[in-house]
């Protein structure tokens, strides 16, 4: 289900924690079967989290399946649906609202020709709205693919990020 490079670094969280306790690692281990997904998967629905991959990691770390599965569900960092190869999260919280948050989505929008919230036909982008991602002070930002931060996302700097992720 997973390669053994990515069972590896689930070991790795896993050894942070107590032996008894190994249910800490949950988040990490579901991260990485993500980023694994995300990496090799060639349509968007197979670089999601789904069942089949959340029943495995939680036997794996030895918890109920719900247990992992609770986790992947409340956390907004795990795709539990079929996402862009590019999935861009841009902060529309008070703060990015009022520094062009707000703007920034609707441009990258009509830039990529897709709505808050869809998958361009392509299979290359989503475009979705995301909490606060603690960067108020370089407002508006973004995050591509959980892990890229892009502050000062001006239409400027938007058609550079885009242009990258060719």
């Amino acid at each position: 289900m997973l390669s053994a490079q990515s069972l590896a670094l689930i070991d790795r969280e896993v050894a942070k924690y107590p032996a008894d306790q190994k249910r800490s690692a949950v988040m990490g281990a579901l991260r990485i079967a993500l980023e694994e997904r995300r990496s090799t998967g060639e349509t968007p629905e197979a670089r999601c989290l789904n069942q089949e991959v959340i029943e495995f990691v939680a036997n794996y770390l030895e918890i109920p399946p719900v247990a992992a599965y609770e986790v992947a569900t409340f956390y907004n960092m795990y795709d539990m649906k079929p996402v862009g190869k590019y999935k861009i999260t841009v902060c529309t919280n008070l703060p990015c609202a009022l520094s062009g948050g707000v703007n920034a989505a609707e441009y990258i929008s009509g830039k990529l020709g897709i709505a808050i919230g869809e998958t361009s036909t392509d299979g290359m982008y989503t475009l979705l709205e995301g909490e606060c991602m603690g960067a108020c002070g370089d407002a508006p930002v973004l995050l591509v693919n959980n892990h890229s931060m892009c502050s000062f996302m001006t239409p400027e700097a938007i058609d550079k990020k885009l242009a990258e992720l060719k």
